[in-house]
């Protein structure tokens, strides 16, 4: 008797597929919002900052060395990190500006 009745079932037909479909959107645009949105605005402004870069600025590295931009290349730029200490670094290795104060 119950398997006939299981057999008997409305199977749901198109609202079955949209009702598995509609949370997956959901999820995939709430983690877009909240993922890759931010981290593109922040990669945006930080290539903006590593562009806007020039002599005398003070820099942090990825690599967590800080120094005054002495000469700026097309990819890298001259720091001085200490006295008569220069080091060339990537321009992608550069995190940020140094904080004042």
């Amino acid at each position: 008797m119950n398997s006939l009745l299981f057999f008997f079932q409305d199977s749901g037909g198109a609202s079955g597929i949209f009702g598995l479909l509609l949370p997956l959107l959901l999820m995939g645009g709430i983690f877009y919002f909240l993922v890759i949105l931010p981290q593109k605005r922040q990669k945006q402004q930080l290539a903006e900052l590593v562009a806007s870069l020039k002599i005398n600025d003070e820099i942090v590295t990825n690599g967590g060395i800080i120094g005054r931009v002495k000469e700026v290349r097309e990819t890298s730029f001259v720091i001085m990190s200490a006295e008569k200490s220069l080091i060339e670094v990537g321009k992608a290795a550069v995190v940020g500006k140094k904080a004042e104060g």
